[in-house]
């Protein structure tokens, strides 16, 4: 992955959020809601793009008679995290090795 080709889904703040967010596991709806501090329609519409774009998948379930939906990340999504943070990496390292010459 290089830097002019980094996925368009992790150039919006609160998508990259939720991406951080589920590498440390599941997450409900209102967990991401209350990590990201986003409205319900704006978290809603960015899971599901990333849903779309295969990079977390949802679980519709009943929690106390009341409907839950969980969100994790898939192994592309987790592939493509890491490629970017690694991305991110060579660049800021690469920079100072620019700053020291």
């Amino acid at each position: 992955m290089e830097i002019h080709n980094i996925p368009d889904l992790f150039s919006n703040k609160l998508r990259l959020a939720v991406m951080v967010s589920l590498v440390s596991g599941e997450k409900s709806f209102q967990e991401l809601k209350k990590v990201t501090n986003a409205s319900d329609g704006n978290l809603g519409a960015q899971l599901l793009k990333l849903e779309n774009e295969k990079y977390i998948e949802s679980t519709k379930s009943f929690f106390n008679r009341k409907p839950r939906t969980t969100y994790k990340i898939t192994e592309l999504g987790t592939t493509l995290l890491n490629e970017y943070v690694d991305l991110l990496e060579r660049v800021i390292h690469g920079a100072g090795k620019k700053d020291n010459m």
